[in-house]
């Protein structure tokens, strides 16, 4: 607790100085510039803007030298967000396997000091570092992220106020893949908390983040990237949720997790348990894999999913088994692990209970999803598959009623190749008077509705499972009360948009949503009921407005509910825009075309996120009236359409004051019947 304690001090510090510098206040010993001495030496050309390394010095190595400083302002993923011109990009010099340090001259500490960093992630190797002169020692260090969009890092460097200090840039990574390092801006002092015009950056980096308390829910505030309501792990990556189920009387959400770095790794599961699928608690690890001695080995456990068999919770999982380490091993098949406890999983003796795909099945094979199957009264399940060209979806039935024994009974459903190969993720469950089937393919998550008749499924309507760019391997259970729940993992593969990985961590669950089948006939999600309870203050209730082309500020909040019912017919406006996350510097935009009935999504000018434009059709009201219920958690959003359309995007402002919340018309005025802003608060407080 001394160590957590600790940290929360520094970062206390670290936001009270930000607060005094806005202020033009620096509780700094260093503060008066040039009074004696070398007090007030600042670094020389913090940012690049001679076009050249002037003022540094390269220590070793060609990775650094006048071809690094580079004034290029995109690249693949997008801008590379760089202040000023120029900048350092560690692979222009020499390439990407090629090595060594750059050193920045010395410089007074102050309170406070922050950078722009980008390029690989790797702790080891590659870093910012703040070093002192005196002695030579390594004070502080900040990696990338695997990307190459720089993010603003912030140190608290009071403790080495007044002494005298330099940046060193290090690469040491020979890797051809993320083997360099990005850098920008060196700012020192007040203006390294600012971008002026009252705009203060978000306090971020891995230094800032203190040592993990389960039993310090309020631990989960302080980072200000984190969701507060949206599972993350505190430090580590996590990708697909597992193993969803109800059991007496708790919901169970484990996820893909790997502990050790804000990256996917040998695959464990974590966990977590909530008596109304919105707060959730800490469980131990309930999957680990299996122990080796191979360097690099990747082997682990896979996604997967639960059965309850009377007091017994049951896994049903994927075990990964790396090739690479381990030469002509069938690298996945299926195995199981049972608790009676709901904490404490001990792998069945005989795993695997499938061996691996069927005879002259390719070796795509994974994410057995377990359901019961009231057409013939067994339990069977659904793994992804292909048959090398389209994406696969192949059923099994058990031979013993519980997790150990399967039959292939075949192939449930083939793609047509248009939804990818080979399909992961899959989920079959009767909706209303139909099946759904749902998996990923393509970095995107598909539905279809259909018929199924114990054995094959036949597809009659297709679509996506949520409009936006974050969410993907999405898991259904069906609760004790009968409800059909889903939580969906809000990330995708092809994306290098990670920022939180500064912080230690990488990943987050969508809340819990309700599923129901669409009068169209597709898949329509909903937010559960217990979300209420989230609220954290009374609502702001605007009432019934009219907003013309003039916007309108209707609220504030970076954790919050926006209800919005907007009358059509009584609408003139060609369009509205709804901006969250919202400050002078950027925002987030949900627009609605009255005359296309189309929602778009734009995050071009949101944040560290993943920037782009999305959007979808939806069902006209049969009253008239559109609905939108949206969800704000700090970097992350979920908008959810009357008619079941979902749209979820990871944005992550870069600001503190990004909370603005506000509407507008376009060509006329828009009549809004309902409007409130909710304040919400923690799931783990």
């Amino acid at each position: 607790m001394g160590a957590s304690r600790n940290r929360l001090i520094a970062l206390g510090l670290v936001l009270s100085v930000a607060s005094k510098a806005v202020a033009g206040v620096l509780p700094d010993q260093a503060g008066s510039q040039g009074t004696k001495g070398n007090q007030g030496k600042e670094p020389l050309n913090p940012g690049f803007e001679t076009g050249n390394l002037q003022g540094w010095q390269v220590v070793s190595g060609d990775a650094f030298g006048n071809k690094s400083v580079t004034d290029t302002a995109s690249y693949w993923g997008g801008p590379f967000h760089q202040d000023q011109k120029y900048f350092i990009w560690g692979i222009t010099q020499a390439g990407e396997a090629a090595v060594g340090e750059l050193k920045s001259s010395s410089f007074r500490a102050r309170s406070v000091m922050s950078f722009l960093v980008g390029g690989g992630y790797d702790p080891v190797k590659l870093y910012v570092g703040l070093v002192r002169d005196s002695d030579n020692q390594l004070l502080l260090k900040q990696t990338g992220t695997n990307d190459e969009a720089l993010i603003r890092i912030t140190w608290d460097t009071s403790k080495w106020a007044g002494q005298l200090v330099h940046v060193v840039i290090h690469d040491s990574s020979t890797s051809e893949s993320w083997g360099h390092i990005n850098f920008d801006d060196l700012r020192v002092g007040p203006h390294a908390l600012s971008d002026g015009d009252g705009l203060t950056f978000q306090v971020i980096g891995q230094a800032n983040q203190p040592a993990h308390n389960p039993a310090a829910c309020s631990l989960y505030a302080a980072d200000p990237l984190r969701p507060q309501y949206h599972y993350t792990p505190y430090q580590g990556w996590i990708n697909d949720p597992s193993g969803l189920v109800q059991w007496k009387g708790r919901h169970h959400l484990f996820s893909q997790f790997y502990p050790d770095a804000p990256m996917w790794g040998p695959m464990h599961w974590s966990h977590v348990a909530s008596t109304d699928a919105v707060h959730w608690r800490e469980q131990p690890v309930a999957l680990s894999p299996p122990s080796t001695n191979m360097p690099g080995d990747q082997s682990g456990r896979f996604t997967g999913s639960a059965m309850v068999r009377g007091s017994e919770l049951d896994l049903v999982f994927t075990d990964f088994t790396d090739a690479a380490t381990h030469p002509g091993a069938i690298q996945q098949s299926v195995a199981a692990a049972s608790s009676s406890d709901g904490i404490n999983f001990t792998l069945y003796p005989r795993n695997p209970v499938i061996p691996g795909p069927a005879p002259s099945f390719p070796i795509d094979f994974r994410d057995p999803k377990v359901f019961y199957d009231k057409t013939d009264n067994s339990w069977k399940l659904v793994i992804g598959a292909t048959n090398g060209t389209q994406g696969q979806v192949q059923l099994y039935r058990s031979t013993d009623g519980g997790p150990y024994s399967w039959s292939h009974v075949g192939v449930l459903h083939t793609g047509d190749g248009t939804t990818g190969s080979p399909w992961e993720c899959p989920n079959l469950l009767p909706l209303g008077d139909k099946w759904v089937l749902f998996y990923g393919g393509n970095s995107l998550a598909w539905y279809e509705t259909g018929t199924y008749n114990g054995s094959v499924f036949t597809s009659e309507k297709r679509g996506l499972v949520d409009a936006g760019p974050a969410s993907y391997a999405m898991q259904w259970y069906k609760d004790e009360s009968g409800r059909d729940l889903a939580i969906s993992w809000m990330g995708n593969w092809p994306t290098s948009k990670w920022p939180t990985r500064v912080n230690g961590w990488a990943g987050q669950q969508s809340i819990t949503r309700e599923l129901f089948l669409r009068e169209d006939g597709g898949l329509g999600s909903r937010p559960i009921a217990e979300l209420d309870s989230l609220a954290s203050g009374p609502a702001k209730n605007l009432g019934r407005l009219q907003v013309g082309e003039h916007t309108r500020r209707i609220g504030d909040g970076n954790t919050a509910r926006v209800k919005l019912t907007v009358n059509l017919g009584e609408t003139s406006a060609s369009a509205f825009t709804l901006a969250v996350f919202e400050s002078r510097a950027e925002s987030t935009l949900v627009s609605y075309d009255v005359g296309s009935r189309t929602l778009a999504l734009d995050t071009t000018n949101g944040g560290y996120g993943q920037a782009g434009k999305w959007e979808a059709v939806l069902a006209k009201p049969h009253n008239g009236k559109l609905t939108l219920d949206i969800f704000l958690d700090r970097g992350i959003l979920e908008v959810f359409a009357g008619d079941g359309t979902v749209m979820s995007a990871t944005v992550w402002p870069r600001y503190k004051q990004s909370t603005g919340i506000s509407l507008v018309g376009r060509n006329g005025t828009v009549a809004v019947g309902a409007a409130s802003v909710i304040p919400l608060g923690s799931s783990w407080c």
